[in-house]
């Protein structure tokens, strides 16, 4: 059964594994910035567990703006208790958990405790070939981000939580 629980230091290694199983090294996120991310933003970094092993993760800081930009791949800050803007800097699920609702089910948990802390939106950039999967819960294409993270067209997509 899956469980989704808050991330703790010892998922480090596994989540280290699944963001290289899933992502291109130059968009990966590195073990230093899971080391970061766990220390500052607990709150919003979880897990998907299946039989004791993590097999998803998904994580954001709460930001000010409506929109990712790139300095939070490597600045964060401690999320507010209440409000600003929730961010999916990254999901991701091992390839032989993908198309099992294993996303959805991180996203939604992410989306609840946003709305439970008055988040006014919940905020991401995705590749093009994503834009219909997130379309799909509810998110909406705000057009191309200003991101260049990795040299990649990424798009603007964002949900109204309020």
């Amino acid at each position: 059964m899956l469980k989704i629980r808050n991330v703790s230091m010892n998922d480090l290694s596994d989540l280290v594994i699944i963001e290289q199983l899933c992502f291109p090294i130059e968009e990966a996120a590195t073990e230093r910035a899971f080391i970061y991310r766990i220390q500052m933003i607990p709150d919003s970094f979880f897990v998907a567990v299946e039989e004791g092993v993590v097999i998803g993760l998904v994580n954001g800081p709460v930001i000010e703006n409506e929109f990712i930009t790139d300095d939070l791949f490597s600045n964060i800050k401690k999320n507010p208790a209440v409000g600003g803007h929730q961010t999916v800097l990254g999901v991701a699920v091992t390839p032989h958990f993908q198309t099992r609702g294993v996303a959805t089910a991180l996203l939604t948990h992410l989306e609840n405790e946003a709305k439970s802390k008055q988040r006014e939106s919940i905020t991401l950039t995705c590749k093009e070939e994503l834009i219909e999967f997130y379309e799909n819960l509810g998110y909406r294409n705000r057009g191309i981000s200003r991101s260049e993270h990795a040299g990649v067209t990424w798009y603007n997509m964002s949900k109204n939580l309020l």
